[in-house]
């Protein structure tokens, strides 16, 4: 996981506002080397303690509804490289294709399954297999859909550094997210205009100040904010 050299960088990540975070980072490749060793042993050990529950879960989703058990849509990791995610599928099968990118309050893509899937937050659980494989990272910028990332301004390019996680600082501020699209008009606009900034401002915040003890932090708070709900 170390930071490339400055002109190995994609061109539009090459500017004055990412540079900052970039020389950061580039002190602390000792400590991208151990999260990134970190990641394949936990994601290894999970991915085998976990799997009875990834097998219910199949079962579940396959009886509740047609489809697939993964939904595997394409998002932007390090270095702006696309990438399938994958995500235990809480909604009717197409449903990117039948509204938002987003999820709204109340969706009614949400499979009757899906809604307790989500509630519990264990669709995110099949990004082990992500995590293990090196396209993303446990603690990390969640993985935006590439529409949204080529909204960017200069300085959120700098979250791109690193791969993307699995959870993160903005995604337990902002863990209602949905609820606050709901009710909006145009649910992306919203999504780029007001809500994207304010979590940019955790996730730059995050690079800025990484560190591995930092990232373990996160994890315990994710896994708290999880049980509370």
């Amino acid at each position: 996981m170390l930071i490339k050299k400055w002109d190995k960088l994609p061109q539009e990540m090459r500017n004055d506002a990412v540079r900052p975070y970039y020389e950061i980072l580039r002190k602390r490749n000792f400590s991208l080397f151990w999260k990134r060793c970190f990641d394949i042993f936990v994601s290894t050990i999970m991915l085998i303690l976990l799997s009875p529950v990834f097998l219910v879960l199949a079962i579940a989703i396959k009886i509740d509804s047609e489809g697939p058990v993964f939904f595997r849509q394409q998002r932007v990791t390090q270095y702006g490289a696309v990438f399938r995610i994958f995500k235990f599928r809480t909604m009717v099968n197409g449903a990117d294709k039948k509204g938002s990118q987003v999820t709204l309050g109340n969706d009614c893509r949400v499979t009757k399954v899906g809604k307790f899937i989500r509630k519990c937050r264990l669709d995110e659980v099949s990004q082990l297999i992500d995590v293990w494989r090196g396209t993303m990272t446990f603690v990390g910028t969640r993985p935006e859909v590439k529409k949204y990332v080529d909204r960017y301004t200069d300085e959120m390019y700098a979250t791109l550094l690193l791969p993307a996680g699995v959870t993160s600082e903005a995604s337990i501020k902002f863990k209602d997210e949905a609820e606050l699209l709901k009710d909006a008009e145009n649910a992306d606009e919203t999504y780029v205009n007001e809500v994207l900034p304010k979590k940019m401002e955790y996730n730059l915040r995050s690079v800025e100040k990484y560190g591995f003890w930092r990232d373990i932090g996160v994890m315990f708070r994710t896994v708290g904010a999880v049980l509370k709900r």
